[in-house]
């Protein structure tokens, strides 16, 4: 099976660089395109809440300098996010390859992967596996068991690697 169009979900982790290495390899066999991608997560409650108006107690400039303060932590984390794939992107491209990054704002990594790839046309996606199961998947969720359920092409997904006990 061959692939023209990889699209690639990473992050700043170790397995990040595992997942970035696989699909480099499956890029070059085939000389396909790469689409690099990251989501910044974006706090929903902070980005919908409704202003709560002086008279129940509210302070107005402490909500403003919160809202500020969540603001320049996005730009910051959206500056890094497009540091990180931009030297991913270098690499692949010093290989030979034709690629391509993105990053985005979105408060659902599984949706926005799942619909930046199909946006790309891509016919692979490329993503880890941090192995999180019972509680932990059920409260923080798996961006990976979303994307294999709802991407609409195939998906490769590496596997965080345990330490032996």
């Amino acid at each position: 099976m061959s692939f023209k169009k990889i699209f690639v979900a990473l992050d700043d982790s170790e397995l990040s660089h595992r997942v970035f290495s696989q699909a480099l390899e499956l890029a070059l066999i085939d000389r396909a395109q790469v689409m690099l991608f990251n989501c910044v997560i974006v706090n929903s409650v902070a980005e919908t809440a409704v202003p709560i108006p002086v008279d129940l107690g509210m302070n107005v400039e402490l909500m403003n300098q919160a809202y500020q303060a969540q603001r320049l932590r996005l730009e910051t984390e959206e500056k890094q996010a497009s540091g990180l794939l931009k030297n991913y992107c270098d690499a692949a491209a010093k290989q030979g390859l034709q690629v391509e990054f993105d990053c985005k704002m979105d408060g659902d990594p599984g949706h926005s992967i799942c619909e930046s790839a199909q946006n790309w046309g891509a016919d692979l996606i490329v993503l880890g596996r941090r192995g999180r199961t019972g509680f932990a998947e059920a409260f923080l969720g798996s961006v990976s068991n979303y994307v294999v359920h709802h991407a609409s092409c195939s998906v490769l997904v590496i596997q965080e690697v345990k330490a032996e006990k």
